[in-house]
């Protein structure tokens, strides 16, 4: 299983620019709200997007989809393992964590 990040610890971490956020549903949701600076990869992309969106295998990844219910954070995540990526967390709680706590939100509209 992926390690988890906090909502706290990944609002840190977008503040200082120090991870790569991906969302991890379909890009009608992405289109309608993400977290902020998230690029959009879902589990049937990693395989032909991956190494062009994410060239350093060593890099802070964060993935995360709706809500804890949600598993498509920890598909994407159990790929990009797969394919040799090694500093992969998971947000689990997801966007309605997030946006639940008034954090900010970016649409693609």
């Amino acid at each position: 299983m992926t390690a988890l990040i906090t909502r706290d610890e990944l609002a840190a971490e977008i503040a200082a620019n120090s991870v790569i956020v991906l969302d991890a549903l379909g890009p009608e949701y992405y289109a309608k709200a993400h977290l902020p600076g998230a690029l959009n990869l879902t589990a049937d992309e990693v395989a032909d997007r991956a190494a062009e969106l994410l060239p350093d295998r060593d890099a802070a990844i964060v993935t995360y989809c709706s809500n804890a219910a949600c598993g498509n954070s920890e598909a994407v995540a159990m790929k990009l393992e797969a394919l040799g990526y090694t500093n992969i967390r998971k947000y689990r709680e997801g966007i309605q964590d997030w946006s639940d706590a008034g954090l900010t939100i970016e649409t693609s509209a």
